[in-house]
């Protein structure tokens, strides 16, 4: 089932990457500056794999390694499942359920322009689908600014939370909002 909203129309073009060699402390250190939760590990400029949070947790500090000393090689989830930016977002939504994944890069020509979360494809239910077309048509940006509070992931920590608020361009929890 088509929606007629590409991946192009609500992903978040800002992507922190970081390559293949860095310690996990880099990339954590990178998240922290970035406020995200994932950074797209690259390999001579071309996407090779990807370190969320959760990766960092269970891969390192669960098994009581030194950040310093881990490379982000090693930690990184790969091969890359990513998507192309034309691709209709019903697609995307199935490539992530089928691969059992929260955060999908969006690649062009081989290289990262953009990232698609359960966040942004939750903004796009069924209610929201008529208002994001009409913005699409109108060249607006997609994601609306008049809903002050949503339920969903938090963009930064990507835990679920019922109280999300939209700051700077991104849906917030309120332990997020409060390390602003």
């Amino acid at each position: 089932m088509e929606t007629g909203i590409r991946v192009k129309d609500i992903m978040s073009k800002r992507v922190i990457t970081i390559e293949e060699d860095k310690t996990i402390l880099d990339a954590a250190r990178k998240m922290v500056r970035g406020r995200a939760s994932t950074v797209i590990v690259v390999k001579h400029g071309k996407p090779e794999g990807i370190v969320t949070d959760s990766d960092i947790i269970k891969k390192v500090v669960a098994k009581d390694k030194r950040a310093s000393e881990v490379v982000v090689e090693d930690v990184m989830s790969f091969p890359l499942v990513t998507v192309p930016p034309d691709v209709d977002i019903a697609e995307a939504k199935r490539k992530m359920v089928e691969n059992r994944i929260k955060r999908l890069p969006v690649v062009e020509n081989g290289k990262v322009v953009g990232i698609l979360t359960t966040t942004d494809i939750a903004m796009t239910g069924p209610e929201m689908i008529s208002i994001l077309k009409e913005r699409i048509m109108m060249k607006e940006e997609v994601r609306p600014r008049f809903v002050e509070e949503a339920a969903g992931f938090c963009e930064v920590c990507g835990n679920y939370s019922e109280n999300l608020k939209l700051i700077n361009g991104q849906w917030l929890c309120e332990n997020c909002r409060r390390e602003i």
